[in-house]
């Protein structure tokens, strides 16, 4: 029963069982405010998207955190 914030923050702990703990999170949300994006960022992730996705911002932003994935 763990929320977005708080899987991150436990798979980036310097406890945590991850192996790659750097594997980049990017939360996929609702919620479009500047402080929605800056609670992700504090919790550990990487990046912040809000929906409505368009296809064009997906793959760019995957295409900065996955250099080698083919759009």
């Amino acid at each position: 029963g763990m929320d977005g914030y708080e899987l991150t923050r436990a798979i980036r702990a310097p406890q945590s069982k991850v192996l790659k703990k750097d594997t980049p999170i990017i939360a996929l949300t609702a919620n479009a405010l500047q402080s929605d994006r800056e609670i992700c960022l504090q919790a550990g992730m990487n990046d912040y998207m809000a929906k409505p996705v368009s296809s064009a911002n997906l793959k760019q932003t995957l295409a900065r955190y996955l250099p080698n994935w083919q759009n």
